[in-house]
């Protein structure tokens, strides 16, 4: 792998705490704030996410810079989304402190991440390829799905996510956690758990415990279009404890018509949504658009 120019000075507990006092900054819960404040950890999670330096990363929510100086380290480029301006304002400082060298490498946009458009996110370090983001546990599917959507460019990436929402999100058909976040993942990408992270490397201190999700984009399963595939992921598991038949009713206009469907696209009408795949739920649409 190509050696970068400089490893960056990576940010311990001190150093993080020293930069919040700087800014007056009192994390909050609204924005999902809590700061990863070990190196091993920090070190752990770019090295998981196999980004080098071909790679033009997306951070969302960098807050203080600890991931971000580690990235830097590792990847050609980093774009970074802050929706908070003062810390937006204070990241390219931190980094000049930190690794010099590499601050040119950082592109920092004040924005909010559920907004973001392949525009602004491709402009001056071009197309990401790659999102590695310690995500606010509140908004984590959404701004995964939102930026899988908004940039075909993104190849791979890892986020790290309240644990049970790690484990929604990489779940198959099945299990108890798989759901409407795994189906819609699986249809951008391989999704899978990466690993733990203790709630004690953060400050201040989560009530949870986090997990590392890893993601490889993949084709569709499908070439119905995916708002039409989301309408009868959303229909399933909106009641989810109902068969397909009763679930999909409203979607479908009765449930004569939502068996209809299902038989036409060979599945049980009493199955329940957890059972079915992404590509499953693609064919339901399928039929939909031929019947």
């Amino acid at each position: 792998m190509e050696q970068r120019p400089q490893a960056a000075r990576l940010l311990g507990p001190a150093e993080v705490r020293g930069l919040a006092e700087q800014l007056g900054l009192r994390p909050t819960k609204k924005l999902g704030q809590n700061f990863v404040h070990d190196p091993n950890t920090v070190r752990r999670i770019v090295d998981t996410s196999e980004v080098g330096p071909e790679d033009v990363v997306l951070e969302v929510g960098p807050g203080i810079g600890s991931l971000t100086l580690a990235l830097l380290s590792a990847a050609g480029s980093v774009t970074a989304v802050e929706v908070d301006s003062a810390l937006a304002e204070r990241l390219p400082g931190t980094v000049a402190e930190h690794a010099p060298a590499l601050v040119d490498n950082l592109r920092v946009l004040c924005a909010d991440a559920l907004r973001l458009t392949a525009e602004e996110a491709s402009a001056g370090n071009g197309p990401p390829t790659a999102l590695v983001a310690n995500l606010p546990y509140n908004v984590a599917v959404p701004v995964v799905l939102h930026l899988l959507a908004e940039l075909p460019s993104l190849r791979h990436g890892l986020v790290m996510v309240q644990s049970e929402v790690a484990d929604r999100m990489a779940a198959g058909p099945g299990g108890r956690s798989y759901g409407a976040p795994s189906a819609k993942s699986a249809w951008f990408a391989s999704v899978r758990r990466a690993g733990a992270v203790s709630r004690n490397v953060f400050w201040p201190v989560p009530n949870v415990d986090s997990g590392l999700v890893a993601f490889t984009r993949r084709e569709p399963p499908s070439e119905v279009p995916r708002d039409r595939v989301f309408a009868v992921v959303e229909a399933a598991f909106a009641q989810r404890r109902k068969t397909l038949r009763s679930a999909l009713a409203g979607w479908a206009g009765s449930p004569a018509r939502a068996e209809e469907l299902l038989r036409a696209a060979g599945i049980d009408p009493a199955a329940r949504g957890e059972q079915l795949s992404i590509a499953e739920f693609a064919s339901v649409a399928a039929a939909a658009e031929q019947r």
